[in-house]
């Protein structure tokens, strides 16, 4: 058997003395980061499972979409916004279903996937959510709401097409003056993005766009 020496024997003793008093903060503390770890690894994983069983239902959403079959395509909307309402494929599945209740004639649907969208979906697909309720709202004269919905700060590759959407209703309502002022904010906007870089980075669709906004500018003339 070993024999310690003094030295040894002291320093043997504080550790059993700093374990006595701090021993089981320690133990909770490893078992907590352990807990911690195991609960990551738990989370990616629970993660992963969801986005592929989002994407297989989002797979039968869009074959239904491309065969015309609504009920089918809003049954599995609806399993997307219900079990599957954190993926990005919930709001893919609720732009789909909208464009084809829209197709349909079926305007309360496609208002209500949109608005969940714009509610809860996030960055470009928030945007364009948006902007695809305006463009319905608009049909149905609802220009309130509409102008509502355009209140909401987009991102800056979106605030050409913001700008325009409040012009295109603004118009509706015969404001013209204020319509004007909505479409030269929209070039200002794209002009911005050009410069910074977050605009479009196909330089002739850009173009093409800029000239649509200056057309619906100068159209209304010395507006008053």
């Amino acid at each position: 058997m070993a024999v310690y020496d003094l030295q040894e024997q002291e320093q043997l003793d504080e550790i059993k003395t700093w374990w006595k008093q701090y021993g089981n903060q320690v133990t909770a503390i490893l078992l907590a980061a352990a807990i911690g770890v195991a609960g990551w690894q738990g989370w990616n994983w629970y993660q992963g499972r969801e986005a592929v069983q989002a994407a297989a239902v989002y797979g039968v959403l869009q074959k239904a979409a491309m065969e015309g079959d609504v009920q089918r395509l809003k049954a599995a909307a609806g399993e997307l916004l219900e079990n599957h309402k954190r993926s990005a494929y919930a709001s893919l599945g609720a732009l789909t279903a909208a464009k084809a209740a829209f197709d349909a004639g079926d305007l309360k649907t496609a208002k209500l996937q949109l608005a969940w969208v714009a509610d809860n979906g996030k960055d470009e697909l928030k945007d364009l959510a948006r902007l695809r309720l305006v463009a319905v709202l608009l049909d149905e004269k609802a220009y309130d709401e509409a102008l509502k919905q355009l209140e909401a700060k987009p991102l800056p590759a979106f605030a050409a097409r913001f700008a325009e959407a409040r012009g295109d209703v603004l118009l509706a309502q015969d404001k013209k003056v204020d319509a004007k002022a909505a479409f030269t904010a929209a070039l200002n906007e794209l002009d911005a993005a050009a410069k910074s870089g977050t605009g479009a980075q196909d330089a002739r669709a850009a173009a093409a766009y800029r000239e649509v906004l200056q057309q619906k500018a100068d159209a209304l003339g010395d507006a008053k």
